[in-house]
């Protein structure tokens, strides 16, 4: 006889999360709880007129969980799901995230309760500014006190009405448009940063997937080559988390999107899928692939990597015992509830946990706003004199070996890097070096641990040493 489970709230589950975590540090209870709990929440209301002329009462939040570090950083959704508990654990698994992959920010997160494909240009825009003055008025944004950036429903064009209100009415702020991250290039936003929580995952798994003992325990070869993998949801991260799994030699076998998913045995092109969506709305009927109307099936086929890369709580313990995949990579928030993780856990199934792995956004904004601050673009000043140097190095090697190398290895050691390339090998050295601290702490307790529970651990630790070389405890 089955049951239904009862939902846990999604705040609750980040908390039972971290209080898994607390008995494996050395930290009295009360400083524990000061680090899990949310120091402020804002929740307003405003009206809007619509085009119809019709009043409407729009509901919206801004939650910061925690000032350990300023400023706070987090994104903000439009979803006609939005409350207080979703946004209060989103900031919480904010502050944990940026401690995990060390940005020095606090956590913080908001929302605005509307379904975005409801409302005009004009309308969203007018939402926009007055979301952005209302947390002006509160201060509860400033490119020192709270900076936002895109999540779901959100993105560059809701970015940059946010950085030209602040601006307004902060005219005399040098760095203002340090206010939001995720901006477009032209407004003071950097090159890689639409792609970087996707890159970031992509970075996660292929490390994971890198470490020879770790893969024959779950009975794999090393490597993302020839892994079989399922994306759930294809938006912006599912859709880079895919594109660079392909690049690289993974089979990404079936996406599954809210209102259908497609399998292909031999793999799908992420590329091809998302140009056909863009065409035709929907990758229903999609050429070569088999259509699935089941998506709650799809998410349990078998595979060696599942990538739920759509909204919290997708596998429950409702449905976990149908999980087949051998590696649960978290390219969402919260997608995996608390109990569930426990359960895959003590099945053998690695869970590569949100608070590391979907920190790929957070990690590129933070690049974003050090280039604001500094008002420079990356490289801007070095650039010419490495390409230089590294063209002394090509005449070097062509005068001692008498030959004259090709074109595509001039092009590749021949130029210094850009702002994307760098980009790039910072958000790669922030996984890399992520990934392999909270293995290790892993590793203290012979393997017995979860790598979520190593991420709070090592979040823990970072946050009070924080507050203590604060002199806020003795």
């Amino acid at each position: 006889m089955s049951h239904q489970s009862k939902p846990v709230p999604f705040f609750a589950q980040v908390l039972q999360n971290f209080d898994k975590a607390a008995p494996f540090t050395p930290y009295p209870q009360g400083l524990l709880e000061q680090v899990k709990q949310c120091n402020s929440v804002y929740h307003f209301s405003f009206p809007l007129e619509r085009e119809t002329g019709e009043i409407e009462v729009i509901h919206a939040w801004r939650a910061e969980h925690s000032h350990h570090r300023s400023p706070t950083k987090g994104g903000i959704r439009f979803a006609a799901n939005v409350n207080e508990d979703e946004v209060t654990a989103l900031a919480a698994l904010m502050t944990f995230k940026c401690a995990v992959v060390d940005v020095p920010f606090g956590g913080a997160k908001g929302g605005v309760k509307i379904s975005k494909h409801n409302y005009s240009q004009d309308e969203l825009e007018r939402i926009t500014r007055r979301y952005t003055f209302e947390l002006n008025k509160k201060n509860f944004i400033g490119p020192g006190i709270d900076v936002p950036a895109p999540d779901f429903g959100t993105g560059p064009q809701e970015m940059a009405w946010i950085a030209d209100t602040y601006s307004s009415l902060n005219p005399n702020e040098l760095n203002a448009v340090g206010c939001v991250t995720g901006k477009p290039i032209s407004m003071g936003g950097v090159n890689g940063r639409t792609e970087a929580t996707g890159l970031g995952v992509f970075y996660g798994i292929r490390e994971a997937c890198n470490i020879k003992e770790d893969m024959e325990a779950l009975g794999l070869a090393p490597g993302v080559e020839g892994k079989r993998v399922v994306i759930q949801g294809f938006g912006n991260v599912g859709y880079h988390a895919a594109k660079f799994l392909h690049d690289h030699g993974a089979l990404v076998v079936c996406i599954i999107e809210y209102d259908c998913a497609i399998y292909r045995e031999e793999g799908l092109s992420p590329e091809h899928v998302f140009n056909f969506r863009q065409e035709q709305g929907t990758f229903k009927n999609y050429p070569t692939a088999e259509t699935i109307v089941d998506t709650s099936a799809a998410l349990e086929m078998e595979c060696d990597i599942l990538v739920p890369a759509a909204l919290e709580s997708q596998i429950t313990i409702d449905n976990v015992n149908r999980i087949k995949a051998k590696i649960v990579a978290e390219a969402a928030n919260g997608p995996v509830t608390a109990e569930a993780s426990e359960i895959l856990h003590k099945t053998g199934v690695m869970v590569l946990p949100d608070l590391y792995l979907n920190a790929g956004g957070v990690t590129v904004s933070y690049f974003e706003w050090i280039k604001n601050l500094q008002h420079i673009r990356f490289g801007r000043m070095t650039k010419r004199f490495d390409d230089r140097f590294h063209q002394t190095v090509i005449e070097i090697i062509e005068e001692a070996t008498g030959t004259t190398l090709n074109e595509s290895l001039v092009k590749k050691i021949g130029c210094g890097a850009g702002e994307k390339d760098m980009v790039y090998a910072g958000l790669e050295d922030a996984m890399i070096n992520a990934f392999h601290r909270i293995r290790g702490i892993k590793n203290q307790d012979n393997g017995k641990m979860d790598l979520r529970t190593a991420a709070f651990i090592d979040a823990i630790h970072k946050i009070v040493q924080s507050y203590l070389e604060k002199g806020i405890f003795p």
